[in-house]
């Protein structure tokens, strides 16, 4: 197929070896376009989740293996790839892969438009090369994953009309059958005067658990009946679950570890307490509306995009431990407001599913071919 035809076709590229929710959402990306007849190829880790899940599904998907952040062996199989296929558009779905792709055209002459997906809400690095990639001349589009984000990135970009707003999405299929589940009870025998609250995360600097362990412990010492989970693993998880050593919360607190099936999981939480100090958005929380979870959560990033405060869920400052728990002990205690809030945040979901991420990200590669 080449760039004539009714359709782009796209070069998605993305670096992590990880799973996370980037990668998660790529995944449903490729697929609700795969749905559409677009033509699609994948370069990505060959060490990867994302590598293993494409092969999986027979997709277009090049194995890479990259050595570092400026690998010029992964950005001249960017060049290669775009001489023997006629890509519309190259999308780089991850900070790396946005410099791997900048290498492929200033090193490697690849002059195909680049869509950049940004999905952290922290300032543009003040380095020259920083300013440098993002502003450079083959840059056609910054998809920010949330209004939060695109202000965040308008001091380093000069022309503001490159960047544009496409929320991520879930998957509503994926909640239809799952039934209400006593999971984190029945394991860790919580009784059922107590209820259970929880955040379903990467144990990582930026979702801030020191005070989801600080809230917790100053809800303990209101007379809160309720024990608390830390779902995920992740690479702070040893300084967490230590600080809850030294607070004595031992047997309040609880680490689950990564859990592959985490819907029916998440659908046992009474309260989602998210306390993130940083964040694009926050899909976890999207999928806390799609199981009927209420959310309390900080003003962090693209948060209260979804969190809208008293509509959709509770919202606090970052590191405001009085003003979480407050709110923690109101939608306990209020079963009115839990009802309206799900309500309202099962209303929002419409405008937050994979379908509409792709048809929003779909439109913007049309754009790009001047249809």
């Amino acid at each position: 197929m080449s760039s004539e035809s009714s359709k782009p076709v796209v070069l998605h590229v993305s670096t992590p070896e990880s799973w996370r929710g980037g990668e998660q959402q790529l995944f449903y990306l490729m697929e609700e376009l795969e749905e559409q007849e677009v033509e699609q190829y994948l370069i990505c880790n060959v060490k990867g989740e994302l590598y293993k899940k494409a092969k999986a599904l027979n997709w277009n998907v090049i194995g890479s293996t990259k050595r570092s952040g400026m690998d010029l062996g992964f950005s001249g199989q960017i060049k290669h790839l775009s001489k023997t296929i006629n890509f519309n558009v190259i999308h780089a779905h991850d900070s790396q892969a946005h410099t791997l792709a900048l290498l492929a055209n200033v090193i490697f002459g690849c002059k195909v438009p680049v869509v950049l997906s940004r999905r952290v809400d922290f300032p543009v690095g003040g380095s020259v090369f920083s300013r440098y990639k993002y502003n450079h001349s083959m840059v056609a589009k910054i998809l920010c994953v949330s209004d939060a984000i695109k202000e965040v990135m308008k001091p380093a970009i000069k022309n503001h009309d490159l960047l544009q707003t496409v929320y991520s999405g879930i998957d509503m299929r994926k909640f239809e059958n799952i039934v209400d589940s006593n999971y984190l009870r029945e394991k860790f025998e919580v009784s059922a005067d107590y209820k259970v609250i929880g955040n379903v995360s990467a144990i990582a600097p930026h979702k801030d658990y020191y005070t989801f362990v600080d809230t917790a412990a100053q809800l303990i010492q209101k007379g809160v009946k309720a024990k608390f989970f830390i779902i995920g693993d992740g690479p702070e998880r040893a300084e967490i679950e230590q600080y809850v050593k030294d607070k004595n919360l031992q047997g309040d607190i609880y680490f689950t570890g990564f859990m592959k099936e985490v819907l029916p999981i998440l659908k046992s939480l009474d309260l989602m307490l998210v306390t993130s100090k940083t964040e694009g958005l926050g899909t976890t929380i999207l999928d806390a509306f799609a199981c009927e979870v209420p959310v309390v959560a900080t003003r962090a990033g693209g948060i209260p995009e979804i969190v809208q405060h008293q509509k959709t869920g509770l919202s606090a400052d970052v590191k405001d431990v009085k003003g979480l728990s407050e709110l923690v002990i109101e939608l306990l205690n209020d079963d009115a407001l839990k009802v309206n809030l799900i309500d309202n945040a099962t209303t929002l979901l419409q405008n937050f599913t994979r379908e509409t991420t792709a048809k929003n990200t779909y439109k913007v590669y049309a754009d790009l071919m001047k249809y």
